[in-house]
């Protein structure tokens, strides 16, 4: 039987203790964080949009600043699926409960802000 190397410094300074957990277990976190990530991109990616393609269904100012605060939910979406991660493989480490995802709120009022948005430039335009 193989034995396993030793872990590099950044996952020894990020996950000091515990046990290694089932490879498919991490994995599927990443996977996890992975699909936070890609939801992050769609709405820096809507932000981006809103400002580039809505100039005839908000004035300038408003624009900028509901294509900011889109951006905005796509870096805090990004921040935390990255503390989600670590925080879901400290936990499946040393055994716990799997803690529940913060995140969740703030995607889902993001997504109901950006559909709102989404339904003032369609009747707008």
């Amino acid at each position: 039987m193989s034995e396993i190397p030793e872990r590099g410094w950044l996952a020894l300074r990020l996950l000091p203790d515990g046990e290694e957990p089932d490879p498919r277990f991490t994995l599927a976190n990443e996977r996890t964080f992975l699909a936070w990530i890609r939801t992050s991109l769609a709405f820096l990616a809507g932000g981006i949009a809103l400002e580039a393609f809505a100039a005839h269904a908000f004035p300038a100012p408003l624009r900028t600043w509901l294509a900011v605060l889109v951006i905005c939910v796509g870096l805090l979406i990004a921040a935390g699926a990255a503390f989600r991660w670590l925080r879901v493989e400290s936990a499946m480490r040393r055994g716990r409960a799997l803690p529940l995802p913060a995140v969740v709120p703030l995607l889902a009022l993001g997504a109901c802000g950006a559909a709102v948005v989404t339904i003032a430039m369609i009747l707008l335009g």
